[in-house]
């Protein structure tokens, strides 16, 4: 039986993605100087909070052809075969695997798929809280982050560059600002 948790004004239930007030984001080095960010616009997530939260269960995924960086010539390159290969490989899916606490750390480890492979991942999940709206609707809002190594999903592009290095780097950070709706 897993341990348990308790989490303040927690609600079980089953919640669905709201797009409007979340994001899903990436971040990864460039030029060996800074960081460049991006966005999957179009995206979905539904969340099983089990009564025991450590049972809680997330599906969810991302469209690649909604991949937003603000400049639209990289992200026509990234929906190419050089990066996400979005004609073949159409979304960037995450399944959850399990939860767990550690150390006053709320933990979600998944299995995420980009570019067809599939590789274990774990966020780091932070509970925003349990609230409601004006609407009368019950909302949950959270923060996951994770960082993987883009190589290990077949995204291998890069360049050497002049004065040393190369153009991207290895490690991409994922952000997932989440704000979900309860189920009625």
């Amino acid at each position: 039986m897993a341990d348990t948790i308790s989490i303040p004004g927690y609600i079980a239930g089953t919640w669905t993605i709201d797009k409007a007030h979340s994001e899903v984001s990436f971040t990864v080095r460039h030029l060996m100087i800074s960081k460049v960010r991006g966005t999957f616009k179009d995206f979905d997530a539904t969340f099983v909070t089990a009564e025991n939260p450590l049972e809680s269960s997330v599906t969810a995924k991302a469209l690649v052809a909604s991949v937003d960086t603000n400049e639209p010539n990289r992200d026509g390159h990234l929906r190419t075969g050089d990066f996400f290969d979005a004609e073949n490989h159409p979304t960037i899916e995450f399944v959850s695997t399990g939860a767990r606490h550690d150390d006053g750390d709320f933990l979600v480890d998944g299995d995420l798929t980009i570019r067809g492979v599939t590789k274990p991942v774990t966020f780091d999940f932070e509970f925003g809280g349990f609230g409601g709206d004006p609407y009368g609707n019950t909302k949950a809002g959270a923060t996951a982050t994770t960082v993987i190594n883009r190589e290990d999903f077949g995204l291998n592009y890069n360049a050497a560059l002049e004065t040393g290095g190369v153009l991207l780097g290895d490690k991409v950070t994922i952000t997932l600002e989440l704000q979900a709706l309860l189920e009625k």
